[in-house]
């Protein structure tokens, strides 16, 4: 009941709410795009803390957003990671394209997201939860995973809200398997704010406006004709950000498992850099 009531408090909420700087999210996407013409390069590592006696595990993303224009961002992912004693691993990788439907700002603002990728049962980033999706698909040893190919199409549709100091955004997701699996679903949702909006007068590192904190929320919902909860995983993630004036921006969110299908923890850190009018 619990998961319940916030899953549809937060995705609800999406319809009316947040700020324009850098946000704290890991999983969620906002309607906020890459400046035109911008590049900025992401290292994403994420620490797993499985149950079921599985080893835990450092998987890191390697992220590169262009905004291609107003309208369209894109963004290429390699992910990679290392399990234990095991030898590292690259994983794979995933090629998104997100599209702003309405160019104005508007009370709710949809973006369509669509993404391949082509992966090994390896991958360990756990970039959005979907189907029934479990602890126990991370205790298969990597060694072994790895020849288990995953090539999926992906897709989402973004809902953002910005009101005052307050960003409020949903994500419903779609994936599908390209070897004749069902279709699986998918959410996210999740609220930020910045410290301060007022911007200091002077260059300043550690002044309260280059803060934001959020939390997320994320799962599974099911797959085609079974689209419910029950035997899904789902996950709460406090989050933080902090931007500094040279474009550097850090973040970290611990998620913790909120049911008895989920891990214990995953621990995300990230650090990203944006170089403007890369290609101008």
């Amino acid at each position: 009941m619990f998961i319940r009531r916030s899953i549809l408090f937060m995705l609800l909420g999406a319809a009316s709410f947040a700020q324009a700087q850098e946000s704290p999210y890991f999983i969620t996407y906002t309607h906020h795009m890459e400046e035109p013409g911008s590049l900025e390069v992401a290292l994403n590592p994420v620490v797993g803390v499985p149950k079921g006696g599985a080893r835990h595990f450092t998987a890191s993303s390697l992220e590169l957003e262009y905004g291609v224009n107003g309208w369209w961002t894109s963004e290429l992912y390699l992910d990679a990671q290392k399990t234990g004693r095991d030898s590292a691993l690259f994983t794979g990788w995933r090629f998104e394209n997100r599209f702003r439907m309405l160019m104005k700002e508007h009370a709710v603002n949809p973006v369509l997201y669509i993404e391949y990728e082509d992966i090994t049962g390896a991958d360990r980033i756990v970039k959005e939860v979907v189907g029934f999706d479990t602890f126990e698909d991370l205790l298969e040893p990597p060694a072994e995973a790895r020849h288990e190919k995953k090539r999926e199409v992906e897709a989402k549709l973004i809902l953002s809200s910005n009101h005052n100091d307050w960003n409020v955004a949903g994500n419903l997701i779609a994936e599908k398997n390209l070897s004749g699996e069902p279709v699986e679903f998918g959410y996210a949702a999740a609220i930020s704010r910045p410290l301060a909006l007022a911007a200091s007068p002077d260059p300043c590192s550690l002044c309260a406006e280059n803060f934001s904190l959020g939390v997320e929320m994320y799962g599974g919902l099911g797959e085609w004709r079974q689209v419910k909860l029950a035997g899904t995983s789902h996950y709460i993630a406090p989050a933080i950000a902090w931007s500094l004036p040279n474009g550097v921006t850090f973040k970290f969110s611990p998620s913790f498992g909120v049911n008895s299908n989920s891990n214990r923890a995953l621990v995300r850190f990230g650090v990203s850099y944006e170089i403007p009018h890369f290609f101008r």
